[in-house]
């Protein structure tokens, strides 16, 4: 496959430029359904890229439910159902308001998941989410958007209930799903911003344990601890603008 170069810009902002022009050939058929991507090492020599804007690209990628990453294998694009579905888009999430709904929706639905995920996890879907948290941490760690890793280990979970109606709802919102996106990271000062991250992290690591071991009460308290932490501070947000 010829990759074009790209001009050299920012990380975040090469990162993106990457996500477009592979979301644009995955969708005009250019990369079809079950073809498998190149190399890290390929993509960081075609597009002028380090590594770490490889793998950002990649992870915006899994968000968008575009490619699949299966660890020992390779990274494969995933087939794209042109079909009516439910989906969160962007112009949806315009407001606090809008997103303190879209909290309250994932409430009801995601605590039942992390039960469902603590009752019938297997050892290979505990694998996943320690990858998703370690690349939170490692995100958080270095500056950079953890958005992408917070997406996949709450899908990681969806993935667990071994109910495929779980993960398929968590695909269709995207990132719109995680608040900051939207709303958040442009108005937090870096030291709020990385106090939020760590106490985010807490709490997926304490949903991580409940699931881990197996006690879905304590999985669904979690989980139910962690969205309801979100939306009482998105609602004092919007109780202060007004």
């Amino acid at each position: 496959m010829n990759l074009p170069l790209l001009p050299r810009r920012k990380p975040r902002s090469l990162a993106i430029e990457v996500v477009e022009k592979l979301t644009q050939d995955i969708r005009g058929g250019v990369l079809p359904a079950g073809s498998k991507l190149p190399t890290e090492a390929s993509f960081m020599e075609a597009f002028g890229v380090s590594r770490t804007v490889v793998r950002e690209a990649i992870s915006r990628l899994q968000a968008a439910g575009l490619v699949e990453t299966r660890h020992g294998i390779g990274t494969f694009v995933l087939a794209q159902d042109s079909g009516p579905s439910f989906r969160v888009s962007p112009d949806q999430l315009g407001t606090l308001r809008d997103v303190i709904a879209l909290l309250e929706f994932r409430i009801s639905v995601e605590t039942e998941a992390a039960a469902l995920a603590a009752i019938r996890r297997s050892e290979d879907n505990l694998h996943e989410m320690r990858g998703a948290l370690s690349a939170f941490t490692a995100a958080m760690e270095e500056g950079r958007d953890a958005a992408s890793a917070d997406l996949q280990f709450h899908q990681e979970i969806a993935r667990a209930t071994q109910n495929h109606h779980f993960l398929d709802l968590m695909k269709s919102l995207g990132l719109g799903v995680i608040p900051r996106t939207r709303l958040e990271a442009p108005a937090m000062a870096q030291p709020e911003r990385v106090a939020y991250l760590r106490g985010v992290n807490q709490e997926h690591e304490s949903i991580y344990n409940a699931i881990a071991a197996q006690d879905f009460e304590a999985a669904r308290a979690a989980m139910r601890t962690h969205l309801s932490n979100s939306r009482d501070r998105h609602r004092r947000s919007e109780a202060g603008s007004r």
